[in-house]
């Protein structure tokens, strides 16, 4: 693929000229004048897995059917050999129903929930790391000038990030080339709705890197593996149980990604270094206590 070739192709994400996902709203600046700006949308929607409840997310409010999906998905409700027979939203009553052709009942799960870390109030269940164990993520690689490529492509990207702020993104990679770009308010919903179009499309993880703008947290670590991608990578930091779980795993996980800084916490062997830092004493300042 040709450098710009990317830039030509459909990307997959937000648009930021949609009016429901951002509204006006007027302040005084801190010149003391009346400053009107966009500010993203925050909306419930509840999903339905058949005729049972699971849960009301908070969301901007686009792709919902992918949101439903991949939460679906990344919970364990969802195998991926179901058959779909319908995904019916409801955006008059924010509520999204995804029907399967197997009958399903999660009403012992539904009773171990866990609120985690993420934002908008992520939610996952007890029993969500049962399935881990039995995960084997491929030995891919990456070449580093790659993640240099992606941090520079993702950041021009139009987005509702460089539109209204105050929102997370999650983009699917295949080596240096962003495939799907979705947005949130929770960074846990944009990973959902990236895991939402795979499950749709039946892509393959094991090729892919998932770079997010969020912490790389347990919560975060968890669903990457459910989607057996093996490369995780952010702009942010790292909590010790995600690194630890990520060790685990056998995934790689990158944090701090800016320019041409980085730090790999876990799965450093998958990295191909074929191009070199110039000022690696430069590397060492970003990561003292203090620096995002």
């Amino acid at each position: 693929m040709s450098k710009n070739s990317w830039e030509k192709s459909k990307i997959i994400g937000p648009d930021p000229k949609n009016e429901r996902l951002t509204a006006s709203v007027t302040g005084v600046n801190h010149f003391g004048e009346i400053s009107e700006i966009p500010v993203v949308t925050e909306r419930p929607m509840t999903i339905y897995l058949n005729s049972q409840e699971i849960v009301t997310a908070m969301t901007i409010g686009d792709y919902p059917s992918l949101l439903a999906l991949g939460y679906l998905k990344n919970q364990g409700m969802l195998k991926q050999t179901d058959q779909i027979t319908s995904i019916e939203v409801e955006e008059d009553l924010n509520v999204v129903v995804v029907r399967t052709k197997r009958e399903t009942n999660y009403e012992e799960k539904l009773s171990r929930k866990v609120r985690t870390s993420g934002c908008a109030v992520g939610t996952i269940y007890g029993d969500i790391m049962d399935g881990l164990q039995d995960i084997e993520l491929p030995p891919s690689k990456m070449k580093v000038s790659h993640l240099y490529d992606l941090s520079k492509k993702i950041n021009r990207i139009p987005s509702l990030y460089l539109e209204a702020g105050a929102i997370h993104g999650t983009v699917l990679c295949k080596d240096d080339v962003p495939l799907v770009y979705m947005e949130d308010v929770g960074r846990h919903n944009a990973v959902d709705k990236v895991a939402g179009w795979m499950f749709e499309n039946d892509h393959f993880g094991g090729d892919k890197i998932l770079y997010t703008t969020g912490r790389l947290t347990s919560e975060m670590v968890i669903k990457t593996a459910l989607m057996e991608i093996p490369i995780l990578v952010s702009r942010s930091g790292f909590t010790a149980w995600g690194v630890e779980l990520a060790s685990d795993l056998g995934m790689t996980l990158i944090g701090r990604l800016r320019g041409k800084r980085f730090i790999c916490l876990s799965g450093s062997e998958r990295l191909i270094w074929d191009i070199e830092n110039s000022d690696p004493e430069s590397i060492d300042e970003a990561y003292k206590p203090g620096k995002k």
